[in-house]
C-alpha cells in the first residue's frame, strides 16, 4: 500500500509542477499558485508516507 501512496504523492508533485509551469508561461499567476498548491500537497503526502514507513520500523 505505502507504494501506491508513495506513487500517488510523486503525480500529484508532477502535476503541480506542471501546472506552475504552464501558469508561468501564459502569465497566469492563479495557475501558478493553484500549482504550487498541489506540488504542496504532493510533499506533504510524501512525508507522510516517509513518516509511516519509519514508524513501522
Amino acid at each position: 500500500m505505502s507504494a501506491e501512496h508513495k506513487a500517488k504523492a510523486k503525480a500529484e508533485q508532477a502535476k503541480g509542477r506542471l501546472k506552475e509551469a504552464t501558469g508561468r508561461a501564459a502569465g497566469d499567476r492563479r495557475m501558478q499558485a493553484e500549482g504550487r498548491t498541489e506540488k504542496a500537497k504532493g510533499d506533504i503526502r510524501e512525508t507522510a508516507e516517509d513518516v509511516r514507513r519509519t514508524l513501522k520500523k
